[in-house]
């Protein structure tokens, strides 16, 4: 299997998962320049449908893409692990806080990374997206230090990589100050540290 990531981008929830699992499978970095991505010059609207990241390439040539559904399938090859729990309230939970992060922290980020946003709207993106992570601190991180029942699951590895991009747009955490713990306990994790290295950020 491939999978083709660009660094710290969302993509990387999913290279820390494919860590986590020890499955077989090669990284593929995406450069972005003005005329477009590539990877190692070949044009990668020719490798995903989408152009975004992450694409996985299956050993069969199936695709996937969408950063939730790529840690699912690459959890789901490792069940013993219980990265992604497939059954009971658990499950359900997963796919809750999936969701959430998805709709209502990711797609919030997105425009922070466009350079002509204006200052006003910056403010109530910013004011929106503590508000978001405020409700995963108090409601969703539970005893356990963990968003799913008292195990690591790739929901935590989704969460880790968005609260990167706080620090990488200046979002002071100190809102939230279990957000900093957690992001410290997450970021100790042996698949985390390698990503980080793998794509150049630590």
């Amino acid at each position: 299997m491939k999978l083709y990531y660009i660094p710290g981008a969302c993509s990387m929830a999913a290279h820390i998962v494919a860590l986590e699992t020890g499955i077989p499978l090669s990284f593929h970095k995406v450069d972005m320049s003005e005329k477009g991505k590539f990877v190692d010059g070949e044009d990668y609207a020719n490798i995903s449908p989408t152009s975004l990241v992450p694409t996985l390439i299956l050993d069969d040539g199936n695709k996937l893409t969408e950063a939730a559904v790529i840690m699912q399938y690459l959890a789901a090859q490792v069940p013993e692990k219980n990265l992604a729990p497939d059954e009971g309230m658990l499950h359900w939970r997963l796919l809750e806080v999936l969701n959430f992060l998805s709709t209502e922290v990711h797609k919030n980020f997105t425009p922070l990374f466009n350079p002509s946003l204006q200052a006003d709207a910056r403010q109530l993106f910013e004011d929106l997206l503590k508000k978001r992570l405020s409700y995963l601190a108090e409601n969703m991180i539970g005893q356990s230090g963990y968003l799913v029942g008292d195990d690591y699951t790739i929901a935590d590895a989704y969460l880790f990589t968005l609260l990167g991009w706080a620090q990488f747009q200046k979002i002071d955490l100190g809102f939230a100050p279990a957000l900093g713990e957690y992001a410290g306990r997450i970021g100790s994790r042996p698949a985390v540290i390698q990503a980080l290295k793998d794509e150049g950020l630590a």
